[in-house]
């Protein structure tokens, strides 16, 4: 019964698989062990592998600014909003002008993510355009 863990520590300390496949031999030989072999394998202690970390690839507020100036009017405008106050392509689009309330630089992101609504900020650079 010492197989089973050693296999797993193999598969994430030498092969350095993906989570899901250590969960895959994970299953099979448990079904294995379980249904044909007649074994307990309650008490397995392996090392489980760990999700690869992905850093995002984002844009320096540079580099967000040289490409937004680079687009015509009206999507220029569109593109602001979503940078400025982190909408979605489809919040943007669809916002109102009963949505933006000037006085307190506030938008109100209607029918949103999971159908919610929710306040957003209004950059006071877009208050003229």
């Amino acid at each position: 019964m010492t197989d089973i863990p050693a296999f797993l520590d193999h598969l994430v300390l030498q092969a350095n698989v993906a989570p899901s496949t250590q969960k895959t031999a994970l299953n099979a030989l448990i079904f294995l062990c379980r249904e044909y072999l007649h074994l307990n394998t309650e008490k397995l202690a392996f090392k489980r592998a760990a999700p690869k970390v992905r850093l995002p690839v984002v844009f320096s507020h540079q580099e967000a600014m040289a490409v937004i100036q680079h687009i015509p009017q009206p999507y220029q405008l569109a593109a602001q909003m979503m940078y400025g106050s982190g909408l979605r392509v489809s919040e943007a689009l669809r916002l109102r002008v009963q949505d933006i309330d000037f006085t307190r630089s506030a938008l109100t992101v209607r029918s949103g993510k999971g159908d919610k609504d929710r306040q957003s900020l209004l950059p006071k650079s877009l208050h003229q355009a």
